[in-house]
């Protein structure tokens, strides 16, 4: 979740009957205003588990709605998406507030999300506590150190497995957070204002994928501005995983966002504007050389 111009809290309030719960709220500074704020993620495969919280975390709509009884109260405007095949119970869930544009920023701020589960067996063991570990030994082991090597990383891990980090570079920050134990593991990665035409995208991607080798994963990459292309801008290709669905919603004032979903596969999902360099006969023959063979999949969006 996201805000500009203000800061988030947390409260606990209990009822009658005991039960608790947590609600966020966002303050905003002296002279400031909130202008956009975008809780979004995917719902995977503890869908069940994730909406079966008291009120009002019952469903995505009541949480649409309580949303906006606040935002509406500060005259931003709002929408809210699920993205997703109707048929998957995968979706990524987007609630995007903001209020009208002010002064327009030269370039945009671009804010990636990867989501990945089914990680490679050998490659999440390297995130289990031992006597002789270290977060920092985490860190270089799994190659997450190489992802983006010039950042200064503030890394933890935990009893008895799991890992976290943070971590800064410039004005730019990532992080990532890890549950590795086998039958659920997933893992998470998330950077904001890198400028993805210097820092490569596909490699960058490339980098995150060869820490834990998921089985599936999702991208959803966002930008502050409603005028960009993303799928002209940054095409992607990435090696030994099929595409099966693709989205590209433009969020009002809330910006532009691209998802895309991945499996493991010896299928590989390309299209002319993957390529980035050489030609696409070039392309083609260098994935058939490879063993792959490619199509294309089509995705369904749909809007509360």
């Amino acid at each position: 979740m996201e805000s500009k111009g203000g800061k988030k809290k947390s409260s606990s309030s209990s009822s009658s009957n005991s039960n608790s719960s947590k609600c966020a709220f966002y303050e905003a500074p002296l002279g400031y205003s909130i202008e956009d704020v975008r809780p979004n993620g995917g719902i995977k495969k503890f869908r069940s588990a994730a909406y079966s919280n008291p009120f009002p975390h019952r469903s995505f709509s009541e949480e649409v709605d309580l949303l906006d009884s606040y935002f509406g109260k500060l005259g931003l405007s709002s929408q809210a998406y699920m993205m997703g095949s109707p048929e998957n119970a995968k979706k990524w869930h987007i609630y995007s507030a903001s209020a009208e544009e002010g002064k327009k920023r030269r370039q945009p701020v671009y804010t990636l999300e990867v989501c990945m589960t089914g990680l490679d067996k050998k490659k999440a063991a390297v995130f289990y506590k031992t006597n002789d570990g270290s977060p920092s030994r985490m860190t270089e082991v799994s190659g997450i150190r190489k992802i983006l090597p010039k950042s200064e990383i503030c890394d933890f891990e935990f009893e008895p497995c799991g890992y976290s980090m943070n971590a800064v570079e410039g004005d730019a920050i990532s992080t990532i957070h890890v549950t590795p134990e086998d039958g659920f593991s997933y893992a998470s990665f998330e950077a904001m204002g890198y400028d993805f035409n210097a820092v490569n995208l596909n490699r960058l991607l490339e980098n995150v994928l060869a820490c834990f080798k998921p089985s599936e994963f999702s991208i959803a990459l966002h930008a502050d501005v409603a005028s960009e292309d993303l799928a002209e801008k940054f095409p992607l290709y990435l090696m030994g995983y099929a595409c099966g669905e693709r989205s590209f919603e433009v969020l009002g004032r809330g910006g532009t966002l691209m998802y895309h979903t991945y499996v493991k596969s010896s299928v590989c999902v390309l299209s002319p504007k993957s390529v980035v360099k050489g030609s696409w006969e070039e392309m083609s023959k260098k994935v058939e050389n490879e063993g792959l063979s490619y199509k294309f999949e089509p995705i369904i969006m749909s809007r509360l």
